[in-house]
C-alpha cells in the first residue's frame, strides 16, 4: 500500500487516494467534502469519461437525432449551430443517456447489439480514465499546487479488473499512485439502493459475460423477444443481480487498500475527520 501505517499516512506531506464502491454510498460526499477544503484536487472518473473519452460519441448521437428535424438539419449542415453536451461534476446525465437501456424502441430502448456496442465504448473509456489517474495526480500538484489528491471512481471499476491477481496491470497502476479506499455498505444500504433505483432506474455499465447472462434470464423468465422488452423493467430486473455480482469483486479489491463503511463516510464533517478515519483503518 502507498502508506504503510497510520503514522506514515499522518506524516505524508502529500496524500493521494482513490475511493470506490457502489453509487449512492458516499463517494461524492467524501470527494466534495475534501474538495471544498481547498487542499484536495478532485479527479472524477465519470467526468473524465464524459468530457475526454465519450464526448464525441455523445455529441454525435445528439446530432443524429437533431438531423431528423429538417430545420435543425439545415442549420447543422451549414455550421450555423453546433451541438455539445454540458457535462459537469454534478450533471453526468449525457453519459447515462448515451449508454441507454436495451429493449423496445417505442419505449425508448436500444437494439441489444447497439447497447452492447455502447457498453464496450464505455468500458474502454473507463479503463482509459482510470489509467489517467497517475497523470492527474501529478498534474494536480505540479500545475495547480494542490497538496492532496482524491480520485472519485465509477461504480463499475470492479468490472474491469481481476483484483485477486497480483499481476493485474490496472490494479498495480492505481495502487502505485493512490491509497485505495472501499466504501462498503451493509444489507440495509443494499435494500435502500435497490428501492432508490426502482423509483428512478438509471443506465449502468456491465461486464459483458454478466450482461449476456442476465439478458438471457430475462427473456426466458418473461417469455419475450428483444422487441418486447420494457427497458426500465429490464434494468430493474438487473440491478439487484448486479449488486450481488459486484460485491465479491469489491471484496477482492479491498486487499489492495483499506475499507470504510458507508455509515462512517456519512458521518464525516471535515477533512480532519477523513484523515482520522483512514489513520484508524491503517
Amino acid at each position: 500500500m502507498l502508506y504503510s501505517s497510520a503514522a506514515d499516512w499522518r506524516a505524508a506531506p502529500r496524500k493521494s487516494v482513490l475511493v470506490y464502491g457502489m453509487s449512492g454510498l458516499g463517494k461524492t460526499h467524501m470527494s466534495n467534502l475534501l474538495r471544498a477544503s481547498g487542499d484536495w484536487f478532485h479527479y472524477s472518473i465519470d467526468y473524465r469519461i464524459g468530457t475526454r473519452y465519450m464526448g464525441e460519441f455523445i455529441a454525435d448521437n445528439a446530432k443524429a437525432e437533431a438531423m431528423k428535424v429538417p430545420f435543425l438539419r439545415d442549420l447543422l449542415m451549414s455550421d450555423s449551430i453546433y451541438i455539445g453536451s454540458n457535462i459537469t461534476f454534478d450533471n453526468l446525465a449525457p453519459v447515462a443517456t448515451y449508454l441507454g437501456k436495451p429493449g423496445a424502441k417505442d419505449r425508448g430502448g436500444l437494439p441489444m447489439q447497439e447497447y452492447i456496442r455502447r457498453q464496450a465504448q464505455f468500458r474502454q473509456a473507463e479503463i482509459s480514465a482510470l489509467y489517467d489517474t497517475a497523470h492527474f495526480s501529478e498534474r494536480a500538484e505540479a500545475l495547480y499546487g494542490y497538496p492532496h489528491f482524491i480520485c472519485d471512481s465509477g461504480g463499475s471499476i470492479c468490472e474491469w479488473v481481476e483484483a485477486a491477481d497480483d499481476q493485474d496491470a490496472l490494479m498495480q497502476d492505481l495502487a502505485r499512485n493512490c491509497l485505495l479506499i472501499w466504501i462498503k455498505g451493509d444489507e440495509a444500504h443494499t435494500q435502500e439502493l435497490i428501492r432508490r433505483f426502482d423509483r428512478a432506474p438509471k443506465p449502468m455499465a456491465y461486464q459483458p459475460a454478466f450482461l449476456a447472462k442476465v439478458w438471457d434470464e430475462y427473456l426466458q423468465e418473461n417469455k419475450c423477444l428483444e422487441g418486447d422488452v420494457d427497458p426500465d423493467d429490464f434494468i430493474r430486473f438487473t440491478y439487484a443481480r448486479a449488486l450481488a455480482h459486484r460485491q465479491p469483486r469489491y471484496e477482492a479489491m479491498s486487499r489492495w487498500g483499506v475499507t470504510v463503511t458507508a455509515d462512517q463516510v456519512a458521518a464525516l464533517k471535515s477533512p480532519q475527520d477523513f484523515e482520522d478515519l483512514i489513520a484508524g483503518c491503517l
